[in-house]
C-alpha cells in the first residue's frame, strides 16, 4: 500500500476565463489563473497519485513553461498521470479531495466532481469543500486551493 498527499492554488483570474474544478465547470464563478485550464483540484489529486506512486510531481511531467501544452485540460493531466500510476504496477484504492474557497459556493457541484473523479480513476473518490473563515489569500477569495490524499495498491 502507498499513500500520497497533493496541494494545489491558484488565483483568481481578471479575464473571463471558465471556472474548471474536479472536471467540472463551475459558471458560478470566475477562472483561475494557469497554464492549464487551472483545475486546482485535480492538479491536486494529480499531485497525489504521482507521489503515491514516487513519480515526482506534475510540473515534471507537464511544465508550465512547455507552450505545446498552454491550456491543456486536466481530464487529459489525470488521464496520462493514471497511465503512469498503472504503468507502475499501482491501482486507486481510494482518493479524497478538499477544496478551500471563500467563493463560488460549491455545495451544488461536489457531487457532479465526484462522479466525474470517480468514473476516470475507477474508485470513489470523495469531494469536500471548506471556507478558511476570512483568513490569509484564501480567506480574502483571491483564489481557490485543493488538497488531495489517495491509497494505492501494487498490483503485481
Amino acid at each position: 500500500m502507498r499513500i500520497g498527499h497533493g496541494i494545489d492554488v491558484h488565483r483568481f483570474a481578471e479575464d473571463e476565463r471558465a471556472l474548471w474544478l474536479g472536471l467540472v465547470h463551475v459558471p458560478d464563478g470566475p477562472g483561475l489563473v494557469g497554464h492549464s485550464d487551472a483545475d486546482v483540484v485535480t492538479h491536486a489529486l494529480c499531485d497525489a497519485l504521482l507521489g503515491a506512486a514516487n513519480l515526482g510531481d506534475l510540473g515534471r511531467h507537464f511544465p508550465d513553461d512547455d507552450p505545446a501544452i498552454a491550456g491543456i485540460s486536466s481530464r487529459h493531466l489525470l488521464e496520462s498521470v493514471l497511465e503512469l500510476v498503472r504503468a507502475a504496477h499501482l491501482r486507486v484504492l481510494s482518493a479524497d479531495v478538499t477544496i478551500i474557497a471563500q467563493r463560488p459556493r460549491l455545495a451544488l457541484y461536489m457531487p457532479a466532481m465526484s462522479h466525474e473523479l470517480t468514473s476516470l480513476l475507477g474508485t470513489l473518490v470523495s469531494v469536500k469543500a471548506t471556507t478558511s473563515e476570512g483568513l490569509g489569500a484564501l480567506g480574502r477569495a483571491e483564489g481557490i486551493a485543493a488538497t488531495a490524499i489517495v491509497l494505492l495498491e501494487e498490483t503485481a
